[in-house]
């Protein structure tokens, strides 16, 4: 099995960061969103640290326990494009307030980015932003395993 890639010493601070254009990609990835059980429409953007946006948004299914989550699929997107190490992510959703990631999503980008940015919109004005070590402080990690 495969070692998981380390994750980066950057925090949010130390990469440029263009929270319009990442929050604008997340928008345009929910658009693609397969929600016709539940209605919410999720599209994420996942900025590596190269500057790359890797999108990807929430596929439903009628099971609903195979459903794709945004944030897991634009991980997926970006780790099969050779990307491993992230600065931030930004989410958007249909719904008027905000959302965060479930602990699932969580947990995968735990595993590559620790101390990940994440915005949050919703189709109000307001943006939410926590760091992932925020919203995750007791994260199992590799180094758990031993």
């Amino acid at each position: 099995m495969k070692t998981p890639p380390k994750a980066p010493n950057l925090s949010p601070s130390d990469a440029p960061l263009d929270e319009r254009a990442l929050l604008a990609a997340a928008r345009a990835a929910l658009e693609h969103a397969h929600s016709p059980y539940s209605g919410v429409r999720v599209g994420a953007a996942l900025l590596d640290t190269a500057g790359r946006v890797h999108a990807g948004c929430n596929v439903e299914n009628a099971s609903y326990g195979l459903t794709i989550c945004a944030e897991r699929n634009a991980l997926a997107r970006a780790v099969a494009d050779g990307s491993a190490e992230f600065v931030a992510i930004a989410i958007a959703t249909n719904r008027a307030s905000c959302l965060a990631p479930c602990g699932a999503c969580r947990q995968v980008l735990s595993e590559f980015a620790p101390n990940l940015r994440v915005l949050s919109v919703g189709t109000g004005a307001a943006c939410e932003s926590w760091s992932l070590t925020e919203l995750l402080p007791m994260a199992f990690r590799p180094s758990d395993l031993h």
